[in-house]
């Protein structure tokens, strides 16, 4: 009875995800999300007790210079004197101010035409410090173009809804070299990368978001496809050469390619190709494109050929990419997340007390391990991690007599080496928390505005929500960013942040 339960449960669960993926497909509204299970929070240190006295929030410091103003009282003849009373209000100014320049024209002998040049910083008709305005309320403030624009001319700015999305996309080349830059400094220089995706739309058609970070730096690409084949494309961080050396081949063998396809590719000489025409010319040309066997030659090929660019740019070399077990992720030195992983025994359905017992035991089993694991990274040892990996297969390969839950601590014992990765790089986190924390402002700009309609408009969203994002780690105000990238007058010069990534990623 017990496993006629189980599979009813198992095709109920096969039918909702369904239903959910034709939801999401038609654009509507999907199932609820189960509540999380609370492991990485019970696990944490026991806080101090309230009633310890807690520092206060100090004094308010403004950013910008203090004025100060004398506000005089009056006071009965025969009054004394006693100095002043402070009392500080912040405020804030929006007005519109409009300047037409009046540039000098001059002939000079030889008939050419001289113009005064504009101010540093002005593009077009509009200021820098608009410009700024307008970038930072759509991307980190979440405004829709509509509202951003009712809000501009409300003020009393002559622009319409057009001009306001040129301002956004529009001659913000630098932003998108920055952005990529930014991704090249966290790929060299992290011990580690957390990744995550997230469905997205654009042109009108659902694609996916990948989120590439740590505690230094944030990236996101927008695609079509959640491939490994379009992952790895990502991990190059805009190079497009496809490159044979021993990182390549050893992709190739990791994947199952015949060996006799693998010699085929190393008997040429060539090693690099410029992009994928000339690649697919290579292959062509060595019979590749003609066979159909399993693995695809020409898949694993290409996917092999990405990682050996990855690792001929200097991508990756040492670093683990932490992921929530979604297979395209699974490249390179590979951690799982422990969420993710206690989440599955979390949901399962028990129709026993029996089941419900052992499901709760296993819990709590893992619950302990995962609290170990956290002390294991702060204090690292040899004879620790011994035990440690002991005690994982103790608690993985037990029998529970609950047959679904069996059949999922096996697998979860088959991901050893993935789940306990932190034993021997002990910077890596347990959790993909952060990943999940950056992907959420993708998250509600697909809310709140749908989808782009350009490629342009796309990778712009996707490189501010990034250098919002990558500000925030640094401890860099974004306001100030866009200022001192706009070229605002006064404004405090903030360095280029792929030279502050790598910075964090070399500590003096």
């Amino acid at each position: 009875m017990a496993r006629l339960l189980g599979k009813l449960a198992e095709l109920e669960r096969t039918v909702a995800e369904q239903r959910e993926e034709i939801a999401r497909l038609k654009g509507l509204k999907g199932r609820p999300d189960i509540k999380p299970s609370g492991m990485d929070k019970a696990t944490e240190p026991t806080k101090p007790d309230r009633q310890e006295k807690h520092p206060g929030r100090g004094k308010v410091r403004p950013r910008v210079s203090v004025e100060d103003r004398v506000l005089t009282a009056a006071a009965p003849t025969g009054s004394r004197f006693k100095g002043y009373e402070t009392y500080l209000v912040q405020e804030l100014v929006l007005s519109v101010h409009a300047i037409r320049y009046l540039r000098e024209r001059w002939v000079t002998p030889d008939g050419q035409t001289i113009v005064a040049p504009l101010p540093e910083g002005t593009r077009g008709h509009f200021g820098p410090d608009l410009r700024r305005f307008v970038l930072m309320q759509y991307h980190q403030g979440q405004s829709t173009l509509p509202r951003l624009t009712a809000l501009l001319q409300s003020v009393g700015l002559s622009i319409s809804k057009r001009e306001v999305q040129r301002l956004l996309t529009e001659k913000q080349d630098g932003f998108l070299d920055e952005a990529r830059d930014v991704l090249r400094a966290g790929l060299q220089t992290s011990p580690w990368v957390s990744v995550d995706d997230t469905g997205a739309r654009h042109q009108a058609a659902n694609g996916f978001c990948t989120q590439i970070g740590n505690d230094r730096f944030t990236w996101f690409g927008t695609r079509p496809s959640k491939s490994r084949l379009n992952f790895l494309d990502l991990l190059r961080a805009g190079e497009t050469d496809f490159v044979l050396n021993p990182a390549a081949f050893d992709y190739m063998r990791s994947h199952a390619l015949s060996a006799s396809l693998i010699a085929r590719l190393a008997a040429q000489p060539e090693t690099a190709f410029a992009g994928q025409a000339a690649w697919s010319t290579h292959l062509d040309r060595l019979g590749f494109t003609g066979l159909s066997v399993t693995p695809a030659p020409v898949q694993i090929a290409t996917e092999a050929a990405i990682w050996g660019s990855i690792h001929a740019h200097d991508f990756l070399r040492d670093a683990v990419v932490l992921s929530d077990d979604a297979g395209q992720f699974a490249v390179g030195q590979h951690a799982l997340c422990w969420v993710h992983a206690e989440r599955l025994v979390h949901k399962l359905d028990a129709f026993t007390d029996l089941h419900h017992a052992a499901q709760q035991h296993v819990r709590k089993l893992i619950w302990n391990f995962y609290a170990d694991l956290k002390a294991y990274r702060a204090n690292p040892g040899k004879s620790r991690r011994l035990a440690l990996r002991a005690r994982f297969d103790r608690i993985f390969r037990r029998r529970t007599g609950f047959a679904t839950l069996d059949r999922l601590l096996a697998r979860l014992h088959a991901n050893k080496a993935e789940l306990l990765m932190v034993l021997d790089r002990p910077e890596t986190p347990l959790h993909t928390n952060g990943s999940e924390n950056d992907i959420r402002c993708q998250v509600t700009r697909r809310k709140v505005s749908a989808g782009t309609r350009s490629d342009r408009g796309r990778d712009c969203r996707d490189a501010f929500l990034g250098l919002a994002k990558t500000c925030s780690k640094l401890g860099v105000a974004f306001w100030d960013y866009l200022g001192s990238r706009l070229h605002i007058p006064a404004q405090r010069v903030i360095p280029p942040l792929p030279s502050l990534v790598r910075c964090r990623g070399h500590p003096a």
